[in-house]
């Protein structure tokens, strides 16, 4: 008979890792608090030139995306169009993405060495039930 994944690798553990690793990263998962700082007028990016700072808003950015829209509505080929809307874009995103900060609560050290045990505990059961199991003693 075969076992999980279509080798000889055991059901049981299968489905004790499984629910060991979901309920441990979950757990882990739920104890990290994500916060942004992103509004139109932070500071995304910075540089300076001849000793004076320059920053790029998030509102700045939205300038050339505006230009870029417009460009397009008038001609849907226009390369700098395309050029103004994806940098724009692409600047946009890589901003919100780099404002995001994650921090773990406030937990004992036991909460923490519980879910990671049952976190990768589960996924080595899990990862070791679909490896074939050979039988070093045939019949």
């Amino acid at each position: 008979m075969k076992g999980a994944g279509g080798t000889s690798g055991g059901v049981g553990h299968f489905f004790i890792g499984l629910i060991m690793m979901c309920g441990g990263f979950y757990l882990l998962l739920n104890a990290i608090s994500v916060t942004s700082s992103f509004a139109l007028g932070t500071r995304l990016y910075g540089f300076s030139v001849l000793g004076s700072n320059f920053a790029v808003t998030g509102g700045m950015v939205m300038i050339p995306f505006m230009f870029g829209i417009g460009f397009l509505f008038f001609n849907s080929k226009n390369v700098l169009g395309w050029l103004l809307t994806v940098g724009a874009l692409t600047a946009l995103i890589f901003g919100v993405v780099s404002s995001i900060r994650f921090s773990f609560k406030a937990m004992t050290a036991f909460e923490l060495t519980a879910i990671l045990v049952l976190a990768f505990g589960g996924l080595g059961l899990f990862l070791r039930s679909l490896k074939t199991i050979e039988n070093r003693y045939p019949d």
